[in-house]
């Protein structure tokens, strides 16, 4: 027996329009089924090198990852079936103690999802006496976070956005906030343009203005800085930052969220936001896969930051010797822009047909006319995938107008 259909499946039928046209013209390129795991995995029984992987240093399969993740399993099971407050191990415990020492915290609190732990330390920390000082390309968890707080009743804060990167623009809204309390929110890498946060003007601006400064940096943890410590260490800022919020699902290899900072403030959030009291613990094979990999970093980090770096650097001056824009990008996230629709996903279908996965976004994830392909380089990938990718990317880049900047038209054409 069905039931009547509702206002909501008329509104998801209308939203879905662009989805079904993109199916119907065979170029939607989400939801792919992945059919092994790792950067080389296989895809409708075809093999697949994948440029749109966080794993930026390639260690998701290393055996030993896999083998510390059974041994968890064994001893703890796939998951704990409760909350933190009342599913905590020794595991989770000893992690957060290693990540705080390593990353010279006071302390560690592990999320069970990078987002969750930017919703819930902005949550916690935010209230009406607060205005929450947001770069303008925000990250989706920094914006909901912030969002989430504001609608709290008679206790949200204010929200302002300044101009991507711009100290002055930071420095108008410090001047010029309605509340007591500013707080500071940035990323210390950008996961779609691969620009680095201008960290340096901003730590003085938020020391000058005694307002602390919180650094999402997801996609820095692993890959920046000699050691591998972030954005900070790479930038000589260490110590300047009093929070950093970061992730286990790139360098890590799992998934997971991370809030760093002073010993009170974490312990706040611990015991406020919601996300974190109210959600699964981690699983414990997916901690101890996380602590597998933090050994390798301890003992190993100069090497295995180097070799992505050497990678990330070859590949970045095969994309510029072609003539590829490559926007802003500075780090191993190298944007392929095609700044149109119709080119974005053709060369996506193509390299995919090549084995080559370079995962397309297009409006609304990024504006109008910066459409591009998302390349990552990571350290797992080999000489090989690097020159195969630069050739089939440029073979199309010339055959779809990308290197030209010449027009093919709409996709409706």
């Amino acid at each position: 027996m069905s039931h009547p259909k509702t206002w909501i499946e008329a509104k998801a039928h209308a939203e879905l329009a662009r989805v079904r046209e993109a199916r119907d013209k065979q170029v939607y390129p989400y939801f792919r089924q992945f059919e092994t795991g790792g950067l080389h995995t296989r895809i409708d029984g075809k093999a697949v090198t994948n440029f749109s992987s966080n794993d930026y240093l390639g260690l998701t399969n290393h055996p030993k990852v896999k083998e510390a993740a059974r041994r968890a399993v064994d001893e703890f099971a796939c998951g704990l079936s409760s909350s933190r407050p009342q599913a905590t191990t020794r595991e989770h415990v000893r992690l957060e103690e290693r990540l705080a020492a390593w990353m010279g915290f006071e302390k560690c609190l592990l999320f069970t999802t990078g987002y969750q732990a930017m919703l819930g330390t902005i949550a916690a920390l935010a209230d009406k006496d607060t205005t929450l000082v947001l770069d303008a390309y925000s990250h989706a968890c920094i914006l909901d976070g912030s969002f989430l707080a504001a609608g709290v009743p008679k206790n949200g804060p204010e929200i302002r956005f300044f101009n991507h990167n711009s100290a002055k623009s930071l420095e108008r809204i410090l001047k010029t906030r309605e509340r007591k309390n500013a707080l500071v929110i940035c990323e210390g890498v950008y996961s779609l343009d691969g620009d680095t946060a201008n960290l340096m003007e901003f730590v003085d601006l938020c020391d000058r203005y005694e307002t602390p400064l919180v650094v999402d940096d997801a996609h820095g943890t692993g890959t920046m800085g000699k050691r591998g410590r972030g954005t900070l260490e790479a930038m000589g800022l260490e110590g300047r930052a009093p929070i950093v919020v970061s992730t286990l699902s790139k360098t890590f290899g799992g998934i997971g969220g991370l809030l760093f900072g002073p010993g009170d403030v974490v312990e706040h959030v611990k015991h406020t936001a919601r996300s974190f009291l109210f959600s699964a613990a981690l699983p414990v094979p997916i901690v101890a896969a996380a602590s597998t990999i933090l050994d390798m970093l301890e003992a190993d980090g100069e090497k295995l930051v180097s070799e992505l770096h050497q990678k990330a650097a070859y590949f970045r001056d095969g994309l510029t010797k072609a003539g590829f824009d490559l926007g802003a990008s500075s780090t191993h996230i190298m944007p392929v822009m095609c700044r149109e629709e119709r080119k974005t996903l053709f060369m996506h279908v193509a390299l995919l047909e090549c084995g080559v996965l370079m995962v397309p976004l297009t409006y609304p994830s990024v504006k109008l006319g910066e459409e591009r392909l998302r390349v990552n380089v990571t350290r797992g990938h080999t000489q090989e995938d690097l020159d195969r990718a630069l050739a089939l990317l440029e073979e199309y880049g010339e055959a779809f107008f990308v290197l030209s900047g010449e027009d093919i038209g709409p996709l409706e054409a």
